[in-house]
């Protein structure tokens, strides 16, 4: 593995650690600035605005540096947010600090993505990508939890100061790292606009916010549904968390090694097996070893297809690479929004905690015929090209 791609890694832990810790130190955060839990949820909602906007105006913006130097740039910016988050005075400081580290978080996992593709062969180029998300799926299983202790013990501060110490490492383990990679000829802010007309591009958005949405559509109420459902104590609830956290890693890791071989055969395989496991976990819930058992494989299927929409998102961009993986990164964002939203509104017409699961089922389903169209592109583009390219018949 290049070393390039332990600095990317790391940087991703970091980014990841700082969306996540937030919804473990809300309590805190809401006492402390003498705002409601709601309004404190905001911080939430406002870092996931800044991913989906921010990232790809960046990142098109940004077209004329080289990704070493985005990347650096990126990093500063993070760094910057999470230090005035920890010094913020106010709340509306907080929350521009929580933005500008959502513009760093968009922009990052679409040039890392790319960077992280051109540093290996053809043949593993998903697999590159699902290293670098590897460091945001840690962050579910160590980063938000650690972070959330030191929050709770030294103060939620404390926390986002921990976090600008991770910015820094990654920051030198970027200067130090990765290599310089040239701006490519002619690019501009128009050039790279352009991907924003190609239909496939819009499929793989399309991919990336079905199947991350389907699956935050059911974590996002996972500990009312463990706690009022299957009957957990809240004290069970980290490890369970923890569990979830390891599917992510193992589908991410699995998600790469097939992409490379087969990628819609693996993205169509992953999609349908979490519409599967989400109708599965509707049934499994009311009993404890089946849900945390199913809690795993929830975070397998769901993340299993990152690696696979993030390389299809590059593959098609068509000279855009790093704005149509900034575009998917986003979508897979707006996707998490979406999931969420559908979700609390199942539970408040009255449904239950079960119902967040059967958006997840739809938005799942929805993903497998996307994925399927995509495919039946690529197959008429491909006979398109055939014939194309056949000499014409001449007559007698």
């Amino acid at each position: 593995m290049p070393l390039a791609l332990i600095a990317l890694v790391i940087s991703a832990f970091g980014i990841g650690t700082t969306e996540f810790v937030v919804s473990g130190l809300l309590p805190e955060i809401a006492n402390d600035m003498h705002v409601t839990l709601s309004t404190a949820g905001l911080l939430i909602s406002g870092y996931a605005m800044g991913v989906v906007i921010g990232g790809p105006v960046v990142t098109a913006f940004g077209t004329r540096l080289p990704r070493k130097v985005m990347l650096i740039l990126l990093m500063v910016l993070f760094i910057a947010g999470n230090l005035l988050a920890a010094a913020a005075p106010g709340y509306g400081l907080l929350m521009i600090g929580r933005i500008l580290a959502a513009v760093c978080h968009g922009a990052f996992f679409g040039i890392g993505a790319v960077v992280a593709a051109d540093l290996v062969d053809e043949s593993k180029r998903s697999r590159a990508i699902s290293l670098v998300f590897t460091g945001l799926t840690v962050a579910n299983v160590a980063g938000s939890p650690l972070g959330t202790f030191v929050g709770q013990n030294l103060g939620w501060r404390s926390t986002f100061l921990m976090i600008t110490g991770l910015g820094l490492i990654s920051l030198l383990g970027i200067v130090v790292l990765v290599p310089y990679q040239p701006v490519r000829e002619g690019t501009s802010v128009r050039e790279e606009l352009k991907v924003l007309a190609l239909p496939q591009v819009w499929l793989a958005v399309g991919i990336a916010a079905c199947s991350i949405g389907a699956l935050f559509a059911a974590y996002t109420y996972i500990a009312p549904l463990l706690t009022d459902i299957t009957g957990f104590s809240s004290g069970a609830l980290t490890p369970l968390l923890m569990l979830f956290g390891v599917g992510l890693v193992i589908g991410n890791l699995l998600g790469g090694r097939f992409a490379d071989r087969a990628q819609i055969p693996t993205l169509l395989g992953f999609l349908g097996l979490l519409t599967v496991v989400l109708i599965v976990f509707t049934f499994t819930a009311h009993a404890k070893i089946p849900a945390a058992i199913t809690l795993v494989l929830l975070g397998a299927a769901g993340f299993g297809t990152v690696p696979g929409f993030m390389t299809r998102a590059i593959d098609k961009a068509e000279g855009a690479p790093t704005l149509g993986s900034a575009i998917a990164s986003s979508g897979a964002n707006l996707g998490i929004s979406i999931g969420a939203y559908l979700g609390g509104v199942t539970i408040g017409a009255g449904y239950g905690y079960t119902s967040p699961i059967w958006v997840g089922v739809g938005m799942a389903a929805l993903g497998v015929a996307i994925t399927a169209l995509s495919a039946a592109l690529d197959r008429r583009d491909k006979t398109t090209t055939v014939g194309a390219l056949k000499p014409a018949a001449h007559p007698g």
